[in-house]
């Protein structure tokens, strides 16, 4: 498979190498650069992005969910946690009003369909059973039909958060029991059937084995508008307005934050948020510096599983008659 090929998802992985940010790439032969595509190849295909907080899709996936919705999927966002100690707010009741607004506004922003918000304790994720949120995530995706899954790799290294390796490995599982038909039998009853997740984009904010990168240059200012109206938490939202206001005070000006709050916001976000100050601000190298090095203006990197290929298949139409 060549560096440059979309269609071809081999997981073949012979070579590797240490990439930006301490991200392992596989070799150049068998990385897939996922570039967009004209018109709508994913028609009718169901895409879930799955977090435990409402800036973790917008801040490390939001420029791949955009493409892919725009190529036709139908999406759904499903947030985990109720955020209720996360952002800015007097109290938890206002946090979790605040934020559960902001999930929503991202997920219009990237054009998603519906959110689904499972409410557990933000930060508190380690502590309720995992078998009940397994369970709760069949039931999603077997009810939507979910054929895409963009979440945490659950296999990334040194996260800190328990609510992301918690949602990564529960989703991960999820996924997994979702396409059997012995596991949570009272579905079937209820006419919901087995169904099988086809492909799973997996992102990690420390070191990942990646073998794809999507381009996502295409769709940088939708990430930039999914991170903008994230207001309640996380590093964008109105942090741009806020530097330039604290900078007139000091009798500074900063020329790439404009003259108005809102273009400060967007150009904060995009230049430094996702760029400059990536690293400090969310914990994972620069998109622009990251798609420099596979000719894309802007990326995002990730562990792709995707249909096995069958060598069963191969072998009978070269040799059945």
């Amino acid at each position: 498979m060549k560096r440059r090929s979309f269609l071809n998802s081999s997981m073949a992985l012979p070579f590797l190498h240490v990439g930006l940010g301490g991200r392992t790439f596989v070799d150049e032969e068998t990385m897939v650069i996922e570039k967009s595509q004209k018109g709508r190849p994913h028609e009718g295909k169901v895409l879930a992005a799955i977090q435990p907080h409402s800036d973790d899709v917008p801040l490390f996936a939001g420029g791949t969910v955009a493409k892919l919705i725009n190529e036709g999927y139908t999406g759904y966002l499903i947030r985990t946690t109720n955020d209720d100690h996360a952002g800015k707010g007097d109290t938890f009741g206002e946090l979790i009003g605040n934020n559960e607004r902001d999930n929503e506004a991202v997920a219009k922003a990237l054009g998603l369909k519906k959110t689904y918000d499972l409410h557990y304790r933000n930060h508190r994720m380690d502590n309720i059973s995992p078998v009940e949120l397994r369970a709760r995530l069949v039931f999603l995706i077997r009810m939507l039909k979910i054929d895409t899954i963009i979440t945490y790799d659950p296999w990334g290294h040194y996260e800190e958060n328990p609510d992301h390796y918690v949602t990564a490995r529960a989703v991960e599982a999820a996924r997994w029991m979702a396409g059997g038909g012995r596991d949570y039998p009272e579905h079937l009853d209820a006419g919901i059937q087995p169904h099988l997740v086809k492909e799973l984009y997996y992102f990690a904010r420390g070191p990942q084995l990646v073998n794809r990168i999507v381009d996502i240059s295409d769709h940088i200012d939708t990430k930039v508008d999914a991170n903008r109206v994230n207001i309640t938490q996380g590093p964008a939202g109105e942090n741009g307005s806020r530097l330039r206001e604290r900078l007139l005070k000091e009798g500074k000006k900063l020329d790439i934050l404009g003259n108005d709050a809102e273009t400060a916001n967007r150009n904060y976000i995009k230049h430094f948020v996702l760029d400059i100050d990536s690293k400090r601000l969310r914990g994972t190298p620069s998109d622009k510096e990251l798609g420099s090095q596979f000719n894309c203006e802007y990326a995002e990197a990730f562990h792709y599983r995707g249909p096995e290929h069958s060598n069963l298949d191969d072998y009978i139409q070269k040799h059945a008659y």
